[in-house]
């Protein structure tokens, strides 16, 4: 079982990230605050549940959270600022659309770039660690699921309708046979030889 909260007192917004590895598509945060005795026996890191249990969580996140918050950085910023800053700039994003201002962060991960004069603790592995943090890791991950299907619409052949961006055997097929779409990042290696694609 995940922890409920880091402090007993203060009002804490976790942080997570969802599509940073991908080659394609933009890099999506949320940022949840959660009642301090809230308890789930499902909800821990979205990577390690199943989508149709990421769906079911996303509605209690969304009913049973204090504020809750997703924002995203475009592939073309990612490619402007590089995927660091624009996850930073993401969260920072998620932060500013909450409507109740949280006391402490607790940021996923082992960086983060200070968001106003808000304490922040990042941790490793946070998202299985908190529920704050895996909360929003299941927001950001089916927010960001649910838009590469979209693209995966417009864009056949890169099978993003599964891999959602991720540098799958099928994604690179595709960029090897199609090339590369408006949604690739550029500044990525998009093949492991970076043929001449562009």
């Amino acid at each position: 079982m995940l922890r409920s909260s880091f402090t007993k007192d203060l009002t804490e917004a976790g942080c997570d990230e969802a599509g940073r590895g991908c080659l394609a598509g933009p890099v999506v945060a949320a940022a949840v605050i959660l009642p301090k005795k809230f308890r789930h026996k499902l909800l821990n890191d979205s990577k390690q549940l199943k989508k149709e249990a990421r769906e079911e969580l996303r509605e209690v996140i969304q009913k049973s959270a204090i504020a809750w918050a997703v924002a995203e950085v475009s592939h073309a910023e990612i490619d402007e600022i590089n995927i660091l800053n624009a996850s930073f700039k993401a969260m920072h994003l998620a932060l500013d659309k909450l409507h109740e201002q949280p006391q402490l962060l607790l940021i996923d991960g082992n960086r983060f770039k200070p968001y106003r004069d808000v304490r922040h603790e990042c941790i490793i592995k946070g998202d299985a660690t908190y529920f704050s943090i895996a909360a929003a890791s299941v927001l950001a991950k089916t927010y960001r699921d649910d838009l590469m299907q979209g693209l995966a619409n417009q864009y056949p052949g890169y099978g993003w309708e599964t891999n959602v961006g991720y540098p799958t055997e099928a994604h690179r097929d595709g960029i090897k046979q199609l090339g590369i779409t408006p949604y690739h990042r550029r500044s990525f290696t998009l093949l492991p030889e970076q043929l001449e694609l562009f």
